[in-house]
């Protein structure tokens, strides 16, 4: 066998995941993907979970298949969605599987948190967005109703820890996806003890603090004889995928905004401290922690999964997601717009319905088929980006020159020009596997084949190719523009 170093990089998203192998030689990263798999939400009993040994099973699966060709890793790294955990009990035993934050029980839980300790303190403790799912007031909800699994839990690890501690027994709490949580204080990078001690819960029940491209452990003796994988050692990566996937940005500079496009669309900028005053208070952004103790200082954005929900109704449009997105060109420009951040297009029975409601409801026209309902997403998506981007510019440190894309959304050329022109600034779009191609390259950098960010990123911008979308007509998004932020007074 070749001396070829491999990485393996396990990207697990909130509707689907897949297994990298990824290579570095000669300056240039490669890789190619041993798996792909569903990530589907299990309804059952009125809540909503994710399947936490159906995801284990498929990365013993990746690594039989790596075993089988022979291929001998230098590590595994596993990302995956922010804000949901699993309890871990007494005996070292998983206790349930998670709940997903989709699930409805949270709703309203942020107000009946904030009656234990305000608002305006919990942000100035964390610079959190506030999203009832995320995950102080999942636990605050499961510690109000009783919730067995927590009384029980002993520890509580984040997902991409959980399946961390499957493969090691090690039970850690990576940076990165710890600071999607609301528990975090970006200035100690230590949870806060007030905040979690408000429901009852303490600061070593979440295992000991690990960075990206630490070593956590290595694979169990069980799954070594399972895989035939040896002892693979196993190593925090970015455990947030968006972390990861920022540090998979080729910039040359730090005067960019990035965006991660996919079931979330989450925009922002790199930043080296969080950013906490009143402003990012009142526009409510999110300061999450990023590679090399940066920060991400973003917003959440309702992404495809608006495109998503409704495929899953649509009866009369192509199987071919492109297809869609041309034919979408066909129909009336700016006729419907929505705001995809309404608490209506979270997770509703009928996503069709939700749009057509909203647009009943401020006065405009229906969408009639396939094509008006997606011209109507991804316009409003542009507006969307245009309106954070607004905000960036009054809170970045530093000129915003570009907007880079990575994520399955920059394979939606329309969006991505749709953008361009509602910004009025460059979009440069690549890499797609920006999670996966982050992953791999925090584990090159644990096995010191890279230095720092810098030359990770000069090695992904040799290695990928990027498409440049420049504004065109910027002019026809003014008055859609004013509409949009009508819509939401």
């Amino acid at each position: 066998m070749s001396e070829t170093t491999f990485f393996l990089a396990v990207d697990l998203g909130a509707t689907s995941g897949r297994t990298i192998l990824g290579s570095i030689e000669n300056g240039k990263l490669s890789q190619r993907e041993m798996t792909r798999f569903s990530n589907p939400i299990i309804q059952q009993g009125g809540h909503f979970f994710w399947d936490i040994y159906a995801l284990y099973n498929e990365i013993i699966r990746s690594l039989k298949t790596v075993a089988e060709e022979g291929i001998r890793l230098t590590s595994i790294g596993i990302d995956t969605w922010g804000v949901d955990f699993v309890c871990i009990g007494k005996d070292g035993g998983i206790l349930r599987n998670p709940y997903c934050y989709r699930d409805p029980h949270t709703e309203g839980a942020m107000e009946e948190y904030f009656k234990l300790i305000p608002k305006e303190k919990v942000y100035d403790k964390t610079g959190i967005q506030f999203m009832n799912f995320n995950s102080l007031f999942q636990l605050a909800t499961m510690r109000r109703n009783n919730d067995s699994a927590l009384e029980a839990a002993e520890k509580i690890l984040f997902i991409p820890d959980a399946l961390m501690y499957m493969l090691t027994g090690e039970a850690v709490c990576e940076y990165t996806i710890l600071s999607t949580s609301q528990m975090l204080d970006p200035r100690t990078k230590r949870i806060d003890s007030e905040l979690i001690g408000a429901i009852g819960l303490r600061e070593e029940q979440f295992g000991r603090y690990v960075n990206p491209s630490d070593k956590v452990g290595v694979l169990t003796p069980e799954i070594q004889k399972m895989t035939g994988a040896g002892p693979v050692p196993v190593v925090a990566v970015a455990g947030h995928d968006t972390g990861a996937a920022v540090a998979a940005v080729p910039a040359q500079n730090q005067n960019f905004a990035y965006l991660s496009c996919g079931t979330w669309s989450l925009l922002g900028i790199e930043t080296k401290d969080a950013i906490i005053n009143e402003k990012s208070f009142q526009y409510n952004f999110t300061n999450e922690g990023g590679i090399e103790g940066t920060t991400r200082f973003l917003k959440n954005i309702c992404g495809m999964w608006l495109l998503e929900r409704c495929r899953q109704e649509w009866t009369d449009a192509p199987a071919d997601v492109n297809q869609i997105n041309s034919d979408a060109m066909t129909a009336p420009a700016f006729r419907s717009l929505i705001n995809p951040d309404d608490p209506r297009f979270a997770n509703p029975e009928s996503m069709t319905k939700a749009i057509s409601e909203f647009c009943q409801e401020t006065g405009q026209p229906v969408p009639q088929n396939y094509k008006e309902f997606a011209r109507c997403i991804f316009e409003s998506l542009a507006l969307r980006y245009r309106q954070i981007l607004d905000y960036l510019h009054d809170l970045a440190p530093f000129p915003i020159e570009k907007l880079h894309v990575i994520g399955g959304g920059t394979y939606n050329r329309h969006l991505m020009q749709m953008a361009a022109d509602s910004i009025g600034m460059p979009v440069v779009t690549g890499p797609v596997e920006g999670t996966a191609i982050g992953n791999i390259m925090l584990q090159a950098k644990a096995a010191g084949m890279v230095d720092d960010m810098f030359q990770m990123r000069s090695i992904i911008a040799n290695s990928i190719e990027t498409r440049t979308y420049l504004p065109q007509d910027t002019s026809v998004w003014e008055e859609p523009y004013k509409r949009f932020l009508a819509m939401q007074n």
